[in-house]
């Protein structure tokens, strides 16, 4: 009896020692705070630039323009906010005060300010009328405040840090809740200065003494997250174009970066060892400039353009931050509307049926019943698959049904609460009774969207390499229908064209030295066309017949870009024959015809 009674207490204890839960994985290098989860949660948000600059069609603005030109007739920042919300972004941006210094808000600090304009009869506040309109629609609201001001007679001066704090003050604590406050590189040079015309340079490394300025915002606004390029929450992505690079890492060596970092190009990738975590944020504009110009109502991006940077931004493991420019009118223009629901209904259909959802799925490794395969397509964010400790390659399988399926769009999520870990993965698919490689890629991050060629597979197989153990949340996959079908030839703006090849490339109708700086593969060489010529025309002899399949070039990269295009249109003789305005896939030619318009600048073809 005695024996029996001991045989089942051992029993009992061996379940309970088997039942003992399995801890998490342990944090692997910086991780996020929960401001800076939250803002990653949003993915899509506006920025609102609108101003002085935008009645006198000047970008940036000197600082010695009236505030008596500012009187939008129409402005309703309800338009501005249904729009945004109908197109699917989650906040807004305002430029509060650009570096001319006018203030859209009734500031008791200067009289550059709002109240100084007919509009509302000087009794008008833009920021409160769009935070009560951003509340009626569910949108978060942020602020760009720039720390350069070409107005304000103490720019240079330890006098203006006290100014420019107290404008803090103001629009951290009157107006809500803040999620993001936006602080731009561009800090000193010529300006009007309260009536003196001259250039102040400052130290951007000093003299805004912007930790002491950092700890002043997230003591108003515990939850925001403080944009620059050196954070200290989100980083700047390196370019205005609209992407990020594909290898993103969200951690950086912040100690090295400060607002106008010459080397702001290592901020399209980010720092693998970097200490502090940094993600990205894509900051571009609708249209050619950033405050609205009636000649670029017809130049605003289209639907397909759109979709690229959000691939190449959201897809990449940033952020998209969307400009759009307030017309004079006080509203959105009817082309930006028209160009943003129509972007937002095109990707709702391309990421609309998840077809993880049903599928099974396994994994070489599993660090337990907690962390098992199913937990990346439970729906669940705060769910994950794990390998156990010391584990940091591993193969994942999804398995779709029976019958082969047609897909085209991956999206993958590491749970980055835990650090970001993979870099890099491969993505293969079972077609035919063999796989087929369709991608090899680094970074993954809190979401990185793939789009592949149409494949019908039955299977589907990633496999990846971590640094540690790797932590995946989320596995989609999609059928997008009518994706574009555009042989990519290009690698974050990289050709597959060796300069072996181009070596041969000659521009035949411009006689200029500098031009064949374009082929030189070098992104700190330009070549700009005159300013008085427009449209201008390239022609390009590629030394032999060859297939081509298409092309692409790279503006001006500098902080400062001289000649950004407006309009771009390329054709392809056909067989040597000039005179073709067509283009055919996969024509095979000896020469390349360019024409752009305006004044444009150029890297590298």
């Amino acid at each position: 009896m005695k024996t029996k009674y001991f045989l089942f207490a051992s029993i009992a204890l061996s379940s309970l020692i088997g039942c003992k839960e399995i801890e998490a994985p342990h944090t692997y290098g910086p991780v996020p705070t929960e401001a800076q989860l939250k803002w990653q949660e949003l993915e899509f948000y506006a920025f609102i630039h609108f101003s002085i600059n935008s009645f006198t069609d000047i970008e940036w603005g000197y600082g010695d323009k009236s505030p008596q030109l500012f009187n939008p007739t129409n402005l309703d920042c309800k338009q501005w906010c249904k729009i945004i919300k109908d197109a699917g972004m989650k906040g807004v941006i305002l430029t509060a005060k650009h570096h001319d210094g006018f203030c859209l808000w009734p500031s008791a600090y200067t009289d550059y300010n709002i109240s100084k304009s007919p509009w509302r009869n000087g009794k008008g506040d833009l920021v409160r009328e769009l935070a009560d309109a951003c509340k009626e629609y569910d949108l978060k609201l942020g602020f760009y405040l720039s720390p350069w001001d070409r107005n304000h007679k103490d720019y240079g001066s330890e006098a203006y840090i006290t100014y420019f704090r107290n404008q803090l003050k103001e629009l951290l604590t009157n107006y809500g809740d803040v999620f993001e406050v936006w602080f731009d590189g561009a800090n000193g040079g010529s300006g009007y200065y309260g009536g003196t015309n001259e250039t102040r340079n400052v130290n951007r490394k000093t003299y805004y003494d912007w930790p002491e300025t950092n700890k002043l915002v997230h003591e108003l606004q515990p939850d925001a997250v403080i944009f620059s390029d050196a954070g200290p929450d989100v980083r700047w992505c390196g370019n205005e174009s609209g992407w990020v690079g594909e290898t993103n890492w969200s951690t950086l060596r912040r100690e090295e970066v400060w607002p106008g970092w010459p080397h702001y190009q290592q901020l399209q990738n980010g720092h693998e060892d970097g200490k502090y975590w940094v993600p990205a944020e894509v900051n571009v504009s609708i249209r050619p400039k950033w405050f609205y110009h009636p000649e670029e109502d017809t130049q605003v991006k289209s639907i397909d353009q759109l979709i690229d940077i959000y691939y190449n931004s959201i897809g990449r493991n940033g952020s998209f931050n969307l400009n759009i420019p307030i017309d004079r009118d006080g509203l959105i223009h009817s082309a930006d509307s028209a160009a943003l629901i129509g972007f937002c209904r095109t990707i709702k259909k391309e990421l609309q049926d998840n077809l993880a959802k049903h599928s099974t799925i396994r994994a070489s490794n599993t660090r337990g019943r907690k962390f098992s395969p199913n937990k990346m397509i439970d729906g669940d964010k705060e769910t994950y698959w794990a390998t156990e400790d010391g584990i940091t390659n591993a193969t994942i399988t999804v398995e779709l049904g029976k019958e082969p399926v047609t897909f085209n769009r991956l999206l993958l999520q590491e749970y980055i609460r835990l650090g970001q870990r993979i870099h890099s993965f491969t993505v293969e698919a079972f077609v035919n009774g063999t796989w087929q490689l369709l991608d090899t890629q680094t970074t993954i991050g809190y979401k990185r969207i793939l789009r592949l060629p149409d494949t019908k597979a039955s299977q589907i197989r990633i496999h990846l390499e971590a640094k540690d153990a790797p932590v995946i949340s989320n596995i989609e996959i999609y059928n997008a229908p009518n994706q574009k079908q555009i042989p990519s030839i290009t690698k974050d703006n990289e050709s597959i064209v060796s300069n072996n090849d181009k070596k041969n490339w000659k521009v035949i109708n411009i006689k200029d030295g500098s031009i064949n700086t374009m082929f030189d593969g070098d992104k700190n060489t330009v070549w700009f066309s005159k300013k008085d010529s427009f449209p201008y025309e390239l022609t390009i002899d590629l030394g032999k017949i060859q297939k081509v399949e298409g092309f692409s070039y790279l503006p001006d990269q500098s902080n400062n870009p001289q000649g950004p295009y407006s309009n771009i249109h390329w054709r392809l003789p056909r067989m040597g024959k000039h005179g073709k305005t067509f283009v055919r896939k996969n024509s095979t030619i000896s020469g390349i015809i360019l024409y752009y318009k305006p004044f444009v600048s150029i890297h590298k073809i």
